[in-house]
């Protein structure tokens, strides 16, 4: 014990403990230059993102406007989705054949129209002109086929309709 007292009364000691004063005390000016730069730049980091704003109240605010935009992109794929199924059973393929009924009239005055969906179904119109009447007939059309009989320029309409892509 005399040892350790001896010691603490040395001039070694107090050598000791002003070496070690001085390295705390340059560790303690670092560590204050480190902490100027890093506040340096978080103030830099802030003023360019918030611009003196909260940074925490804008990342929230910013959480909340991506949830509704996810929200809202839902509810406008589920609207997209039940446009497409009712745009499968729109007309969006159309066929026509111009031609002449009959010998005596010159022009090609006639007409089959064909106006299909996309699993081609839908109705064929022919309207047959002559000089003294003209008649326009309907005939319903599944899949690209007809339970009446068709004409040839009937036919051909349908033909082109089912070939149109769009």
């Amino acid at each position: 014990m005399e040892l350790i007292t001896n010691f603490l009364k040395s001039d070694i000691f107090l050598y000791f403990i002003a070496i070690g004063f001085l390295i705390l005390l340059i560790l303690y000016v670092i560590n204050i230059i480190k902490l100027k730069k890093l506040k340096a730049n978080y103030n830099k980091v802030f003023k360019k993102l918030g611009n003196g704003t909260n940074l925490e109240e804008m990342l929230k605010k910013y959480i909340y406007e991506v949830e509704r935009i996810s929200e809202n992109n839902q509810e406008l794929n589920k609207y997209c989705d039940s446009l497409n199924r009712e745009l499968e059973t729109c007309i969006k393929k159309v066929g026509i054949v111009r031609y002449s009924a009959f010998k005596d009239t010159g022009s090609d005055l006639s007409f089959a129209l064909a106006l299909l969906n996309d699993s081609n179904s839908g109705v064929v119109l022919n309207g047959i002109y002559s000089p003294e009447i003209s008649n326009i007939y309907a005939k319903p059309i599944k899949n690209g086929k007809s339970t009446y009989t068709i004409s040839e320029e009937e036919k051909q309409a349908i033909d082109i309709a089912v070939n149109t892509f769009i």
